[in-house]
């Protein structure tokens, strides 16, 4: 029988890996040969022992033999809980390689955002964004990439990386189309779970072909590794004994071996039956035997190691296992030779951070799982303060603080505070959590307790809404939180119960603790707040005469401080809604500027207020045609969002409603681009959201406006643009859009039903403003033909409180809704009328309808031409087609 034999001077590992190292060589020529290559993804899954690292290690030799660059890294078992600690052990050697100034040229804009979580920059003083840092990682390794090509990553025991590290690998190789280097990741199936288990799903999703599933190696492999180890004379009786005994394993294969001829034993079918024994020595308890047979010192040392999992060196473990230098040398020297550590190899899986690190994983995890519980849990506090004594930080030492048991120890419960504000400020919120919530089982002192529970609160409140709302009741519940601290404390439990769909409960939260607080700053800013989030609410929530008292507190309003420009903010977004007159809504939101500018701590990226005040304040300016005011509000946003790293719905909302100003204005290939890309950032942060409506409606409606019908009735499938609606306001009315969207694919009842929905609710919330939600006219063309009676008291309506709003859109419109359904010399004089109105109105998409409806109402060949070269610019080919059509029919034109 013929033994399948690898290649000469490959490892025992690489037996019968001949398919996978050929795709291995096959991806790495690729990639040398053209750099405009598109990247690749590679995935090595198999059970431990399997050979992975080998394989991995062999990708190296290869890559290195071709020229290219090689950055490698590997998750460990007890480091999952250290924030970014895989990719900053992928990128060490790239940062080593850089001069600060030539990692902020090559980092750019991202530097101050994504250096802080790989400990090359500052942290700023605002918790950082973790979508923002994750696309920082992202731009960065993309440049870092192209200078260093070829380049192939290799990512040893994925299963094992840090949440945040699988984060990153997930979006980066979600984005190779256009970057070329190699991505070879391996791990072991159905260790990860919950998001770490997703991550890596989407990273096989990337995969370029099949994933190389490491099987056993055959009993005819096995014989051929005994020999190659022990000699020819190796029977096939004991090769078949060998791989019987470790089921083909390669790792064990090996190990076995080893203490075969540790022990000389004879390969021979007579010595057969003593492998099961050697083996079980060689694994498992055995290796705790093995290791306790060293002596104790030696046994300190080993589980040393294994509690600091990284950055092994022989001067740390031995201040953590309380063994002098010369002795602590003396027992790495044993455990080397013993084949339980062993030094790092420069060509290896990842780089060295230390002297000394474990054989193999299945090794560190046994001798981990072999310290005493007790003993165990006192190690990691010891180990706490050796790190904390060598200057890494309270972040590096929280992962063993996690470990200790509660023992009441206050200056624990400040560690674990300090550690959760290291683990914010470079973007590892989840990292944070854990700190917090593990400080709480200590316990905190009833005075701190309070404090600790707040700050878990933000912490958890953009990952898990559902986990602030309980932390934040419970802290404000206890003594302790006083203040502005109370104030921001509700404010924050308010966001919480919005963003978890229960906005009902957030304003009645609100206006609770607004009751219990005297006139002044305090009381006035949780009324702010109530107002703002009744009036998001697209129910009816409100309490009876908001409108009314919301009008006389900002009366009394003169914008001296940030309550008194929210409350003006507020009273201008309710007005608009409520269609009152455009001037008195300018006039309340001018007020609440300072010297035309938004107010210090009352920004985009400032907390204490939320980006729901700022958007309403662009949207009264939007809807009443001070669109250069509204533009450079939403500008503002986009910029001070993309400075500050906040890619997540922050940045989602903001190209949404950039969208809309674009739509409002009539550039509508703009709109469209702005929209897909909050539409794609949405995607991220989840379905179902606010800003996923936003940006799909609005999207809708710019592709409607466009005349691409099929396109956004594809898009209102694909991502669900369909009732029921969300509990919060969306701009424009979504019913009142898909109304028009139903009309457009021609199932004009369901329309007349969406449209008539929408002026059901708008009446309920007095949301009389024409152009913001803009049911009437649909509704009225819609009945024409079937109704006319009410298509002309709609008509009617709609006129009076278009005049009644005052701008020169919501007249306009009106007088085209009009114009459409009358006949002659009236319908003719009507058009005129609106075009006129449009002209004067900085929304040229408008405009240009109406300028077309002139037109071919008048039969004039210059009014359509003029019609016609609006719709062009503004992208409008819905328009410019009927115009063409027009045109060339030319029957009657003049």
């Amino acid at each position: 029988m013929t033994e399948a034999r690898p290649t000469e001077g490959a490892s025992a590992a690489l037996w019968e890996r001949e398919a996978e190292v050929a795709t291995v060589v096959q991806a790495i020529e690729t990639l040398c040969a053209d750099r405009s290559t598109p990247g690749r993804v590679l995935l090595i899954r198999g059970e431990a022992g399997i050979g992975k690292t080998a394989l991995l290690g062999e990708a190296r030799r290869i890559a290195e033999r071709r020229g290219c660059m090689v950055w490698s890294a590997r998750g460990g078992e007890t480091l999952r809980s250290v924030p970014f600690n895989v990719v900053r052990q992928l990128l060490q050697p790239a940062l080593m390689s850089l001069m600060p100034e030539e990692a902020r040229e090559y980092f750019g804009d991202w530097y101050d955002i994504a250096g802080p979580a790989l400990g090359i920059a500052e942290p700023g003083e605002r918790h950082a964004d973790p979508q923002g840092v994750c696309d920082g990682l992202v731009a960065a390794v993309r440049r870092l990439a192209r200078r260093d090509w070829p380049l192939v990553l290799l990512v040893d025991d994925a299963q094992w990386a840090d949440q945040e590290t699988l984060r990153w690998l997930a979006a980066f190789c979600e984005r190779l189309a256009d970057v070329s280097v190699l991505v070879v990741v391996a791990r072991r199936p159905g260790e990860a779970t919950g998001d770490a288990a997703r991550h890596l799903d989407s990273v096989a999703a990337c995969v370029d072909g099949p994933t190389a599933d490491l099987s056993a190696l055959t009993p005819d492999a096995t014989a051929g590794i005994t020999r190659a180890a022990l000699g020819a004379h190796a029977d096939a009786p004991f090769c078949r004994e060998v791989w019987a005994v470790t089921g083909g394993n390669p790792y064990e294969t090996v190990e076995l071996l080893a203490k075969v001829r540790e022990s000389e034993l004879e390969p021979a079918e007579s010595t057969a039956c003593e492998l099961r024994a050697l083996n079980r020595a060689a694994r498992g308890g055995g290796l705790v035997a093995r290791l306790e047979e060293l002596g104790i010192d030696a046994t300190r040392f080993a589980w040393a190691a294994a509690i600091l999992g990284t950055g092994i060196s022989v001067d740390l473990v031995a201040k953590l296992a309380t063994l002098d230098d010369e002795n602590a040398h003396r027992c790495a020297e044993l455990l080397r030779n013993a084949r339980i550590l062993t030094e790092p190899d420069p060509a290896g899986s990842q780089p060295a951070d230390g002297e000394l690190e474990f054989v193999h994983p299945l090794i560190a995890s046994a001798v981990y799982h072999s310290i005493p519980d007790a003993l165990r849990t006192a190690m990691h506090g010891i180990a706490a303060q050796v790190v904390t004594d060598s200057g890494l930080g309270a972040a590096m030492a929280s992962r063993h603080l996690l470990q200790v048991h509660p023992d009441d120890d206050q200056e624990l419960v400040e560690q674990l505070r300090e550690a959760a504000r290291d683990h914010l400020a470079v973007g590892a919120p989840d990292a944070a959590r854990r700190c917090l919530e593990r400080a709480l089982l200590e316990p905190p002192l009833q005075e701190v307790h309070a404090q600790v529970l707040y700050e878990l609160g933000v912490a958890t409140l953009l990952t898990a809404p559902a986990r602030t709302i309980g932390h934040l009741q419970t802290a404000l519940g206890m003594p302790g939180l006083d203040g502005t601290t109370r104030v921001d404390a509700v404010f924050r439990l308010s966001q919480a119960l919005l963003h978890n769909d229960q906005l009902e409960e957030a304003v009645r939260t609100v206006e609770t603790e607004a009751a219990r607080h005297e006139q002044g700053p305090a009381r006035m800013r949780l009324q702010a707040v109530q107002f703002m989030w009744e009036g998001i609410h697209a129910g009816d929530i409100t309490t009876p005469g908001r409108p009314e008292r919301l009008a006389a507190l900002a009366a009394t309003c003169t914008g001296r401080d940030n309550s008194e420009r929210a409350l003006l903010i507020l009273r201008g977004f309710d007005a608009m809604t409520h269609g009152e007159n455009a001037e008195e809504v300018v006039e309340l939101c001018d007020r609440s500027l300072v010297n035309g500018r938004l107010a210090p701590g009352l920004g985009w990226t400032d907390l204490e207020w939320g980006i729901e005040l700022l958007m309403m304040l662009a949207s009264s300016y939007a809807y009443t045609d001070r669109l250069d005011r509204a533009e450079a509000l939403f500008n503002e946003s986009l910029r001070s969002y993309e400075s500050a790293g906040w890619s997540g719905g922050h940045l989602a909302l903001a190209h949404a409603y950039l969208g809309l100003g674009h739509r409002r204005r009539g550039r509508l290939r703009e709109a469209e681009a702005s929209l897909r890309e909050s539409l794609r950032l949405a995607e991220r942060v989840g379905r179902g959201l606010p800003l996923y409506w936003s940006a799909t409606c609005n999207l809708v409606d710019v592709l409607l406006a466009r005349g691409h019908v099929d396109e956004a009735w594809a898009i209102a499938e694909r991502y669900g643009f369909a009732p029921p609606y969300p509990s919060t306001i969306v701009l424009p009315d979504p019913r009142s859009v898909r109304g028009r969207l139903l009309l457009a694919v021609g199932r004009t009842q369901e329309a007349i039903n969406e449209l008539e929905a929408a002026e059901k609710a708008a009446t309920a919330r007095g949301h009389l403003n024409p152009v913001m939600v803009p049911w009437a006219a649909d509704l009225a063309r819609a009945l024409a033909g079937t109704d006319p009676a009410r298509s002309a008291r709609l008509v009617a309506e709609l006129r009076r409180q278009a005049e009644r709003f005052g701008t020169d859109t919501a007249i306009g419109e009106a007088l085209r809704c009009e114009a459409a359904l009358e006949t002659g010399q009236r319908a003719v004089r009507l058009a005129a009328q609106a075009a006129t109105y449009l002209e004067a109105s900085p929304c040229q998409y408008e405009h240009a309808a109406a300028r077309l409806e002139y037109g071919i109402a008048s039969r004039s060949i210059v009014e359509i031409n003029r019609g016609l070269t609006l719709a062009r610019s503004c992208g409008a080919d819905g328009l410019v087609t009927r115009a063409r059509e027009v045109l060339e029919n030319g029957h009657g034109l003049r």
